[in-house]
């Protein structure tokens, strides 16, 4: 016997409410909060001060600790390095939700 399971008869009703709360989760920042968040990684690039960075990644929000390698702010880009594995990881400014130095 199947348990019976309201929302999920439907596929693509299933998948829209999926959706609907993964935007619910989604932060919005202002021009003056991305514009900080920039000059943080600038000067943790020319410090070489260890950061945290909060981020989207599938629908959650990660914190992390490292070190920033590389900033390109025209095209949307940062690497920093891990500080638990010590692995180079690119990601997209866009994904940013908050920097902070350690």
């Amino acid at each position: 016997m199947k348990k019976w399971r309201p929302f999920a008869t439907m596929p693509e009703q299933y998948t829209g409410l999926q959706e609907v709360i993964n935007k619910q989760a989604e932060v919005l920042l202002t021009e003056e909060q991305m514009e900080q968040m920039n000059f943080t990684l600038i000067e943790a690039l020319h410090t070489n001060k260890q950061v945290y960075l909060t981020y989207y990644k599938r629908g959650q929000c990660i914190t992390e600790t490292g070190f920033i390698q590389f900033v390109d702010s025209l095209g949307d880009l940062f690497i920093f390095i891990d500080d638990v594995f010590e692995l180079k990881n690119k990601m997209r400014l866009s994904k940013l939700i908050d920097v902070r130095l350690a």
